[in-house]
């Protein structure tokens, strides 16, 4: 081991004498005891040294025989070896931390052996299933120097980098002697080259999107070249080589084997397809195809994975020393193979579903496309997600051939502007600067270039991990309030350009209380919705404890209050502006297209209002059903000594401190409305049963809902699940409301006969119950926490 004391350093052992008797010869100093010098080897004219202060000398063969005499683990320091090179020299050959560090036994080049050895076609199914799970593994957030890069086919394949894709060889040497591959080793170098290919595809991807390394994926490459310059067609052709070979080798293979061998080969050439495809970001159910495909692919492959034959020595963690990086020897990361395909059917459902999104409708069915895709369980994988956010928008297309100004128009005219003179796209071929349309047409593109940053970010958040995704629409609510401070001003220009145009009063109002304000209230209704989502994801990702759950669940009712106060008031003024268009035409009904658009615009806000109002409702009876298990005892508050109700209150409401409207409620209001101690216990109850039967009967109201009622256009089976989910919630918040008031009467009831107070006997022990609070994934709905009340006796 190294020498490190200094009473050591004029006593140097035997081996380490030898060593540097060795190595003196290599000093440039002139030494009378040093041999000769030896001539400079020759050198090309274009790389010869031609100063004269620089003497070249050939040191290999001395260095060599130098450290042929050193035993593995040795190192050799001079008196200039510094404290920091010391302590960096701990690392070297210690296997827990140098990636390099190989013992004794494993001097030998096993890998190489293996690389060149003789593949029974059985060995090369183990290895490709082998391969799947550790694909999948990447895919799952691990890097690749723990997956695929452990590999020797892999790495032999990549290291050194190869110029040409017939040098993407592990047997690259007799590749260039022109020697023929074994059928075997065919089939295994076609499908690692393709893995290759695709792992660069979707890297390559993943950069030009929003994602998070640390939390989605692993990108890190390790300086390797990923056949980025190599074609698709060239790929399929040395897949279809491999099948070829396949074929030729006729009978010497089992036909099972050589089926389950093709079924890998298809599953690789299908994955390779959707990637190239998924570019072209039109004919929605084109793309589906080799999803489809892919998923009938992963099914062969389990059914066949029996046939394979495991070959450990195909994989090693001495591949990482080969790698351009600085972290430690880290264990090989594999999924049992059921995991592997579970995971590879879910991936290949999610991404043909992926692709519906394609299939444009309006701006809210998207949003719910999207909402419903991000809210399944398991969520979909990292690459599935950032597919989404390039189909949502890429180089300044949404949708692949919808404009910006399109989907924002559209969803303009949905939400508060139906049929309406601000989106008339004639305004824009006015070129009079006195005409109040040509202002008009400003003012919209300003509005426009303004708020969408921010309308397209929700879309992008939504596409994130869940944790990440509340993370960032605490940030973007920040931006909402700028976008409806704008819109506020846009507005104020927009109706004093309107009152020029005397047959258009449609913005009009009559007071100051009395005017519309279209563009800021489609800015509030999106503000108000993402104050929601914030407090719901908070729910789902289990960041409040359960004595918090009482007030935020009043916090959301108190949000979704403000949401159907707010949809009634839009409700109102666009019935207003739909007369208003009739008595200007007569009486007579609208032209068929305004008519539509106006009956989209009422259903959207029909729907808004009856989940807002269900929202509420239910949000309400959970805070009363949770406030009053506090009342009771059956749920505990921890005891924090080093924490208050008013710092947790502050820092819950944190993410809407900043925000104008709705108004923040002070800690004293939030308090009183959480614990809601001037009520009985029973009034408390009697209450969440009402507000239950309305959410129950709002529900089922959604449930019946067409697809385009609903807003649900090529997802709504999925919209509806989460609606039915809801439902579920209310059903059995309402079984435990009346578990616990039955309870609380037969108490109260008790105390009566003995003359005692209707309060003071209400208790844990009294009321003979339990209560527990699950968790999400344990939920009808990962929103609603509702608790499981049951008897004591029972549990």
């Amino acid at each position: 081991m190294a020498s490190d004391a200094a009473r050591d350093a004029l006593r140097l052992p035997r081996e380490e004498a030898v060593v540097n008797q060795g190595l003196e010869g290599l000093s440039l100093t002139p030494n009378s005891g040093s041999p000769p010098r030896s001539p400079p080897p020759p050198a090309s004219s274009s790389t010869r040294i031609t100063s004269n202060g620089v003497v070249s000398i050939d040191i290999t063969s001395r260095f060599t025989a130098a450290a042929s005499t050193l035993e593995p683990g040795d190192i050799v320091k001079d008196g200039y070896f510094t404290l920091f090179e010391s302590v960096g020299a701990l690392e070297i050959m210690d296997p827990k931390m140098d990636s390099g560090c190989v013992s004794a036994e494993e001097l030998v080049d096993n890998d190489h052996q293996q690389l060149m050895r003789s593949l029974l076609p059985a060995e090369v199914v183990g290895i490709i299933d082998q391969l799947l799970c550790l694909e999948m593994a990447w895919h799952l957030g691990y890097p690749l120097s723990q997956t695929l890069l452990t590999s020797i086919y892999m790495t032999g394949i990549l290291n050194p980098p190869p110029r040409t894709l017939n040098e993407a060889d592990y047997m690259r040497r007799q590749s260039a002697e022109g020697t023929t591959r074994s059928p075997a080793h065919a089939v295994l170098r076609a499908y690692c080259i393709a893995v290759i290919k695709t792992v660069g595809d979707i890297i390559t991807s993943f950069k030009s999107e929003v994602y998070y390394e640390e939390e989605d994926i692993a990108t890190n490459t390790y300086h390797l070249s990923l056949l980025e310059d190599v074609g698709r067609d060239e790929i399929r052709q040395v897949l279809q080589e491999a099948r070829t070979a396949i074929v030729e080798v006729g009978d010497a293979w089992a036909d099972t084997v050589s089926l389950a061998l093709e079924a890998r080969l298809d599953f690789r050439e299908t994955f390779l397809t959707a990637i190239e495809l998924a570019e072209l970001r039109i004919r929605p159910d084109a793309l589906k195809v080799p999803w489809t495909q892919m998923t009938d692919a992963v099914k062969n492959i389990k059914e066949s994975h029996d046939l394979g034959i495991a070959v450990p020595a195909a994989f090693n963690t001495k591949m990482q020393g080969l790698l351009a990086s600085t972290m430690p020897p880290r264990p090989i990361v594999q999924p049992s193979f059921e995991d592997a395909v579970e995971q590879w059917s879910r991936f290949s459902t999610d991404g043909a579903e992926a692709m519906g999104i394609l299939a444009y409708e309006d701006p809210q069915s998207l949003l719910n496309f999207v909402l419903t895709f991000q809210a399944k369980k398991p969520q979909p994988l990292a690459y599935i997600r950032v597919l989404m956010q390039s189909f949502i928008f890429a180089e300044n297309i949404m949708l692949g051939e919808h404009s910006i100004r399109q989907i924002m128009d559209d969803d303009l005219s949905i939400v508060v502007l139906p049929a309406n003179i601000l989106l008339d796209p004639i305004n824009d071929e006015i070129e009079v600067a006195r005409d109040p349309r040509f202002a008009l047409a400003k003012h919209m593109e300003e509005f426009r270039i303004r708020s969408f940053p921010a309308y397209l970010e929700i879309f992008r958040t939504l596409c994130q991990n869940r944790s990440r995704a509340r993370r960032m629409m605490c940030h973007i609510l920040h931006e909402w309030e700028r976008v409806q401070m704008d819109a506020e001003e846009i507005d104020n220009l927009v109706e004093s350009t309107l009152n020029e145009i005397p047959e258009n009063s449609l913005l009009a109002g009559t007071g100051p209380g009395d005017k519309p304000l279209p563009l800021s209230s489609w800015a509030f209704l999106y503000k108000i919705r993402l104050m929601e989502w914030v407090v719901q994801l908070g729910f789902e990702l289990e960041i409040y404890q359960a004595d918090e759950l009482a007030g935020m669940y009043w916090y959301l009712s108190y949000l979704a209050k403000r949401r159907v106060m707010h949809c009634e008031r839009i409700r109102a003024f666009t019935l207003r502006s739909h007369g208003e268009m009739r008595q200007r035409g007569g009486g007579r009904a609208l032209p068929g297209d305004q008519e539509a658009v106006m009956t989209k615009s009422l259903t959207f806000l029909r729907t808004m209002m009856l989940d807002a109002s269900v929202t509420w409702e239910l949000a309400d009876a959970l805070s009363c059903l949770y406030a009053a298990l506090h009342r009771t005892g059956l749920l505990k508050t921890p005891v924090r000594p080093y924490s208050t109700d008013e710092l947790r209150y502050e820092l819950r409401m944190r993410p809407f401190a900043a925000i104008g409207l709705p108004a923040l409620p002070s800690f004293e209001t939030f308090q009183k409305e959480a614990q809601q101690s001037t009520s009985t216990i029973k009034a408390i109850l009697d209450y969440a049963e009402k507000a239950l039967g309305g959410a129950k009967k709002g529900c089922e109201a959604l449930t019946r809902f067409t697809e385009a009622e609903a807003f649900s256009a090529h997802h709504h089976e999925r919209w509806l699940s989460g609606t039915k989910g809801m439902h579920k919630s209310a059903i059995f918040a309402g079984l435990a409301v009346a578990s616990l008031k039955r309870e609380v009467v037969r108490v109260e009831m008790d105390a009566r006969s003995v003359g005692n107070g209707l309060e003071s006997d209400v208790g844990a022990a009294a009321l003979k119950l339990t209560a527990q609070v699950p968790k999400p994934d344990k939920c009808y709905h990962e929103w609603w926490i509702v608790p499981k009340v049951a008897s004591a006796t029972s549990s």
